[in-house]
């Protein structure tokens, strides 16, 4: 399972674009960086809620809809993800997206890609009412794919996404070439990938090169 925003899909200019924008507009004043990238990977309500309390419904509707009108033309794909992915998938992996977006969303930057057609399930923001970094989307998309969660591989790029993981019982793999950086690692993953071909040599037997614990 993976996280989609700054693990597939490099979104970081198009959210920080979108972040100023919002923010600008109705705020009078873009919020520092520093600021508007700390709680990228929970859900967009609770970031707007933090950068202003009770102003979050109009924050967000405006920066929907500027997130909306450049999305094409702003995300990039990390490289080497599609082939990583197919080689999963021929290699007979089932797969699935647990993202904080909202679904139909996460599935235009999946299918403006063209990898949609490589995961059986795609849990988003709708789909729990409670959110990363608390494990119930990675509970849920473990029961849509009919395993524990136990049995399952969560990779993403943010300390939430790990957190997330590691709560659910899951196996979890930090995303090093995400935004976060050395952040990722907080939480405790079991590996770290610098990139996503890591994950198809990890998963080909050499696991302890990846292996940050015992």
């Amino acid at each position: 399972m993976f996280d989609l925003d700054g693990t597939l899909i490099d979104t970081i200019d198009m959210i920080m674009a979108s972040a100023r924008y919002a923010t600008a507009t109705v705020l009078g004043e873009a919020l520092p960086d520093e600021v508007l990238m700390h709680n990228i990977g929970v859900p967009l309500v609770a970031q707007m809620e933090e950068y202003a309390p009770g102003r979050s419904a109009e924050l967000l509707a405006v920066y929907r809809e500027h997130n909306a009108r450049v999305h094409d033309e702003m995300i990039r794909e990390f490289p080497g993800v599609e082939e990583a992915l197919r080689e999963l998938s021929e290699r007979g992996y089932r797969m699935g997206i647990v993202t904080s977006k909202s679904r139909p969303v996460a599935q235009r930057g999946l299918d403006h890609f063209g990898l949609g057609e490589l995961f059986e399930v795609l849990v988003g923001y709708e789909d729990t009412e409670i959110h990363k970094p608390e494990p119930c989307p990675v509970l849920e998309a473990a029961s849509r794919l009919g395993v524990s969660a136990v049995r399952c591989l969560y990779c993403g790029d943010s300390p939430h996404d790990m957190a997330a993981g590691i709560a659910a019982g899951a196996v979890t793999a930090a995303a090093k070439w995400g935004p976060f950086a050395e952040r990722v690692l907080e939480p405790g993953p079991d590996y770290a990938l610098e990139t996503l071909a890591d994950l198809t040599d990890l998963l080909g037997g050499n696991e302890r090169r990846y292996r940050l614990k015992g």
